[in-house]
């Protein structure tokens, strides 16, 4: 007796060589249904329809059309069930040995920013039922859910009777393929109708697996959308990325993002470069140029940067090549580089160089999640707005011209720095950065001896406010003539009076920027 193969997709992707594949060579009969059917005699391809097959017609606009007894018996019978197989004859039910299914196109048509309407047409009942039926059967049903697994099954089918561990794997990916379209319709209803949800559902296809983690003994894994992000970045060249890679990306992007990104129509001295070592800025800089914003971020620490990552938000020519191929770097990202800086940059051959064009970046209010023991932090990403006009100058003395640009250019570096931060700057560069240090005039000390005597006339940011005034009597020492931080210490008074004694310009913007 002929198998059974009940094929119903909405991707036709392959579907007519794997169909005659089943027909010509494991003699299968083929159950179908609408537009799938339609495909699959138009190829010829002998077709038995699901409405003769249960001698039901396809209703309410096609939403019903395989929900039947005969489809689903079809599929859940245990075969060596005695109660099962008295069903089975009593209700003719006929044994469905394959079941090839894949949905409605939620995800792509949510996307392309439909209407509700048509958005919920899209939500597949039939599909996932028999999806669903088949994984809970398949001991003794195979299931088939993307194109990408059809050699695979025509692979095993030749070998002979097909192993139970196969079927538990067709089982898995099965669920995971209607878990996924779940959680897509769940996420799409709650973000359009803006309610509160009491579990948070998110769905990542595996991109790769990667050669280790944070350390050699470490595993890792790489899972990501396919539309967004670093998964799409083109890698022009250099080995694969590394899971600390794939960190400090992310640090440095979001880091140049602060100052426009290609795309933008970036003014005179808005070329931004940020170098990135062990997910902190070690030099950052806005010049006239890629190059020179390059060069500036360098001098602010250039033994840290060895071996670090450089993120542009602009385009990088022969220029500013020449000067990257100095350095021993692990990556370099840019919206777009010219032909002949990669040839430059070619001899370094383990060097990863990506492009990062400004349609990958995902949109604002986006949420960050962090793993605890037995659970998931979430927030939103510090990714909000700036509104200069809510800072106050909380000093006799405000800041020139000048300094109010280097305190701006501070505050959004200092923002990216792990807390406590402390970030020292001037001209549009920085000259010392103090990073997650357990107290800030710890984090001050680090930056300002960095800096050491260039510190003079420069500023001074913090992502955090002083409980003390031993952070302004710090700075004076050092030269700084400007500062900018939260405010909201109870000692706030303390600063504020320190910093008028010694002629320092003080800026509270009323917002922190904490990162952990």
């Amino acid at each position: 007796m002929s198998p059974l193969a009940l094929i119903s997709v909405s991707d036709k992707k392959n579907i007519i060589p794997f169909c005659k594949e089943l027909v010509e060579k494991f003699n299968y009969k083929i159950l179908s249904s609408g537009g799938t059917a339609q495909h699959l005699i138009e190829a010829k391809i002998p077709v038995i329809k699901v409405a003769d097959f249960t001698n039901s017609p396809e209703i309410l606009g096609g939403r019903v059309k395989t929900l039947h007894p005969k489809i689903h018996g079809g599929i859940l019978a245990n075969r060596t069930d005695e109660e099962h197989k008295k069903d089975i004859e009593a209700f003719d039910l006929e044994l469905i040995e394959l079941v090839v299914v894949n949905l409605y196109p939620f995800k792509n048509t949510v996307e392309n920013g439909s209407k509700w309407e048509d958005a919920i047409e899209n939500i597949d009942i039939g599909g996932p039922s028999m999806i669903r039926s088949a994984a809970k059967n398949h001991k003794d049903v195979s299931v088939l859910v993307d194109p990408s697994q059809y050699q695979g099954f025509l692979e095993e089918s030749k070998k002979g009777v097909l192993k139970e561990s196969y079927k538990a794997k067709l089982a898995l990916e099965a669920f995971q393929h209607t878990a996924d379209y779940d959680t897509a319709i769940s996420n799409w209803i709650r973000k359009e109708r803006g309610l509160q949800s009491s579990k948070y559902i998110e769905s990542y296809p595996l991109i790769k697996t990667l050669r280790y983690g944070e350390n050699p003994h470490q595993k890792a894994f790489w899972y990501g959308l396919n539309n967004i992000g670093w998964n799409s970045a083109e890698k022009l060249q250099g080995k694969e990325l590394s899971y600390n890679n794939l960190l400090d990306l992310e640090s440095a992007i979001s880091t140049v993002l602060e100052f426009g990104y290609e795309g933008d129509e970036l003014k005179k001295d808005t070329f931004a470069s940020v170098i990135l070592k062990h997910n902190n800025p070690c030099g950052a800089s806005i010049s006239n140029s890629a190059s020179q914003a390059f060069l500036n971020a360098l001098e602010c620490d250039s033994v840290s940067a060895f071996g670090g990552i450089v993120a542009f938000n602009s385009n990088v020519d022969s220029v500013t090549a020449i000067n990257l191929k100095d350095i021993f770097l692990e990556c370099v990202v840019a919206p777009s580089f010219d032909a002949e800086a990669l040839e430059i940059l070619k001899i370094k051959k383990n060097l990863r160089i990506l492009k990062f064009s400004k349609d990958l970046i995902p949109k604002k209010n986006q949420t960050s999640t962090k793993s605890i023991m037995g659970g998931l932090l979430v927030q939103d990403t510090d990714d909000s707005e700036e509104k200069t006009e809510k800072w106050i100058s909380v000093t006799k003395n405000t800041p020139s011209a000048e300094e109010y640009l280097d305190l701006k250019f501070a505050w959004k570096i200092c923002k990216h720095v792990k807390s406590n931060a402390i970030v020292i700057a001037k001209d549009q560069r920085t000259l010392g950065i103090g990073a997650g240090q357990m107290n800030r005039v710890g984090a001050s000390k680090i930056a300002l001896e960095a800096a050491k005597e260039i510190c003079h006339g420069g500023v001074l940011a913090s992502d955090g406010f002083f409980p003390f005034a031993d952070t302004v009597e710090l700075a004076n020492k050092y030269g700084i003539t400007s500062i900018i931080q939260p405010g909201g210490s109870i000692r706030d008074e303390e600063s504020i009076k320190e910093c008028n004694s010694k002629g320092i310009s003080m800026i509270f913007t009323k917002k922190r920027h904490f990162l952990h």
